[in-house]
């Protein structure tokens, strides 16, 4: 079964898992459900926006995410992404994807230009808490297709995603100091510099500095 519905703005959620949820086949109201809830009664589903196709990953996914990732420029502007990228690495990391969705501990998507097929890179909401309905953006996208504006569409979706569907508060998103672009993505998705922190993390045998991005559920209905 497909459920499709058009949420607000120009993205659309298409279930294509979904348990039976009534006659008419509509989608449920989930902005009353925790986030475990909604989680457990949707299978991940896939977005779409103008450009792009966000989707789940398969393990079929992992050699194109490993030769896309292991692009040394990938791996010195984030933290978890390592550098050389290893065999079977992303088979693994992929394979953890839908018990992680179904805890509503966190959602993966792979980005694909949608007029041909190809992924291109990933985004994520990840560490959310249940408590606080919060959880951390992360991204990044193959070294052939920046500077195409793919990355700030994806983020926007990901955005009205976790705000309409998985029921959060709030969003936050860090790039490292020295990786401005990556700031810059934030701030055109709508996100707001909260903080500067020094030598917040270690990478590479130096500390970095990191910068915090933030948007709230009613910012982004305000369009603050």
């Amino acid at each position: 079964m497909k459920i499709t519905a058009k949420n607000k703005g120009q993205y659309y959620f298409s279930y294509e898992r979904a348990k039976e949820l009534s006659a008419d086949d509509s989608l449920p109201r989930l902005e009353n459900m925790d986030t475990r809830t909604a989680a457990a009664i949707l299978a991940q589903p896939s977005l779409e926006t103008p450009r792009l196709l966000l989707r789940p990953l398969t393990l079929a996914d992992g050699k194109e995410i490993q030769r896309l990732a292991g692009d040394i420029r990938i791996a010195k502007m984030t933290l978890s992404v390592p550098h050389p990228y290893p065999e079977g690495l992303a088979e693994e990391w992929i394979a953890t994807h839908p018990d992680q969705f179904r805890e509503g501990e966190g959602v993966v998507f792979g980005i694909c230009l949608k007029a041909i097929g190809v992924l291109i890179g990933c985004i994520s909401i990840e560490g959310i808490s249940e408590t606080h309905r919060r959880g951390e953006v992360g991204y990044w996208i193959g070294c052939d297709y920046w500077n195409q504006g793919y990355c700030t569409e994806a983020l926007q979706a990901l955005i009205e995603f976790g705000f309409r569907q998985m029921n959060l508060n709030k969003l936050t998103a860090r790039h490292m100091a020295k990786n401005p672009q990556s700031g810059r993505v934030m701030l055109k998705a709508g996100m707001k510099q909260e903080g500067h922190f020094k030598d917040d993390c270690f990478r590479w045998g130096q500390f970095e500095d990191s910068v915090v991005y933030g948007l709230t559920r009613r910012d982004a209905d305000q369009g603050a």
